[in-house]
């Protein structure tokens, strides 16, 4: 068995663990639950020999092992997901599959052997169901697609110990269950797989013990089987969990975005939608549907073929996401923070101006830092941010604060039109309501208009008053009547698996 002992870990600020103890047995999947900032990453981290605790040690079958580095981690048989993506985007599906194992592929002459590697590639990208090839360039790929990809990764090494962050985070319920299936036969095989989500059900329908930290401490290890939801919220957070009814919008007829006949090659042919002011839009559908690949299309962060785009009645030109953002008030909260939505070394003060830093110059083009730290505290104190101050590198915040800083450079932008790509993705669920609660703000008392695409069913229904389901670059249904409470959440559910099917 994998077993930490008494793991203690500071960082400036903050104690990140303190005296955490907790025992990993052999063929079972023991999920590790607690809010952002508990711990969770930064234990993982210790066990993969990318940290070094401060006190405490790792142990395998009793005996304790030197984590130096990661390379000292993948030689005792662990592996891990990470919640961050972890891939070269230059390189290959095949060589960031096998990047651990290159050795391996080359033959007496020191050559890869380069159709035996993408042989080996295939059989792991088949378990994963992803539709993509060995030599295909992973840089353009999707978060989803890309995290499916690690997850194969992760399985190729054949490690006894699999430690997963987050892993369905960007993944439809369809593609999580697959990985489930997965991971079911890794158990049977008598390895250990250390499974991190914020997601109950997820952690309900396929582990076997739970250990929840907060604050840095074990509050406590039980059996799946006998503690209940509100049991796991209540050690997470401290309090019950409120679940409340949004409501209704007050949906104005005017259309403040009108897409037509959208087209780009290899994808698109003739897509449309129209957002109304005041409104929450779902997308909704599987990897590789097309719903980021068509909202990046309307930002200007990939060009369309054809098609003609309308905003507030007016004919817009949008070349890049600069036109969005100063010409239309247009934002776009990317799923992929760490590679697109954050400057990660610089501070959490500039990452939430950096989309306002032209209205804080003077005339002689000095940036008025004291206005900007005003408007960085403010959205500090408004998305909660935990962070030790303003000027805390982002990259060193959890993944949930991070996705939270995300969030809030385009609310100090003051964007009318907003597209948010996966808004709770590695967000604990204490912080999920509190991002739900500020999407719905927009919508309802400020009355901006809001594209919402996310793979989390609950979420989308719980938010969106309109969804349109993406199957192979269209649009297959339309699901209305969200807003008027007229349809169930069980009949929605089955109308978009009905129509993603």
């Amino acid at each position: 068995m994998l077993e930490v002992r008494n793991i203690t870990k500071e960082f400036p600020g903050v104690k990140a663990l303190d005296d955490v103890s907790v025992c990993f047995d052999k063929g079972e999947i023991h999920a590790l639950m607690g809010e952002n900032g508990a711990g969770k990453s930064t234990l993982m981290k210790i066990i993969t020999g990318i940290y070094r605790p401060d006190a405490g040690a790792v142990y395998i079958d009793g005996q304790k092992i030197a984590l130096r580095s990661y390379a000292d981690s993948v030689n005792y048989d662990i592996s891990m997901v990470h919640q961050e993506i972890q891939v070269i985007p230059e390189s290959t599906v095949a060589e960031n599959i096998v990047l651990d194992k290159l050795a391996k592929f080359r033959n007496r002459l020191g050559k890869l052997d380069w159709k035996r590697m993408n042989q080996t590639a295939q059989v792991y990208l088949d378990m994963v169901e992803i539709d993509v090839k060995p030599t295909d360039i992973i840089g353009g790929m999707t978060a989803a697609q890309k995290q499916l990809i690690q997850i194969a990764k992760a399985l190729s090494s054949n490690a006894q110990y699999i430690l997963m962050d987050e892993p369905t985070s960007s993944l439809t319920r369809y593609e999580a269950e697959n990985l489930f299936r997965i991971l079911r036969k890794l158990k049977a095989e008598n390895r250990s797989v250390i499974f991190i989500s914020h997601k109950i059900e997820e952690v309900t329908e396929l582990c076997d013990r739970v250990t929840v930290l907060r604050d840095g401490r074990v509050v406590g290890t039980s059996p799946v089987a006998s503690i209940t939801r509100q049991d796991l919220v209540r050690m997470m957070i401290g309090r019950e969990e409120n679940i409340e009814d949004l409501g209704t919008l007050d949906i104005s007829d005017e259309i403040v975005l009108d897409a037509r006949h959208f087209g780009k090659a290899g994808q698109f042919k003739d897509v449309s939608l129209q957002l109304h002011r005041g409104e929450i839009l779902g997308l909704y559908g599987l990897v590789g549907a097309g719903r980021t690949e068509f909202a990046r299309l309307l930002v200007g962060a990939e060009r369309a073929d054809t098609g003609e785009l309308t905003i507030c009645g007016k004919p817009a030109k949008i070349q890049n996401m600069r036109d969005a953002l100063t010409k239309y008030k247009m934002g776009y909260v990317t799923e992929n923070r760490k590679e697109e939505g954050l400057v990660l070394p610089f501070s959490v003060n500039a990452n939430l101006t950096i989309t306002i830093l032209q209205r804080l110059c003077n005339k002689l083009c000095k940036i008025d830092d004291a206005q900007g730290a005003q408007m960085a505290g403010s959205m500090i104190d408004r998305m909660a941010i935990k962070t030790p101050s303003q000027q805390t590198r982002v990259e060193t915040l959890s993944g949930g604060n991070q996705q939270k800083v995300s969030i809030g450079k385009w609310l100090i932008a003051g964007c009318d039109i907003l597209i948010i790509d996966e808004p709770t993705v590695g967000v604990d669920v204490g912080a999920k309501r509190h991002i739900h609660e500020i999407i719905w703000n927009l919508a309802k008392k400020e009355g901006k208009s809001i594209i919402l695409i996310s793979s989390d069913m609950t979420e989308i229904i719980t938010l969106a008053r309109r969804i349109l389901v993406f199957k192979d670059y269209e649009i297959v249904s339309e699901i209305t009547g969200l807003n008027e409470g007229a349809t169930s959440y069980r009949e929605v559910s089955e109308k978009i698996g009905h129509a993603m099917a």
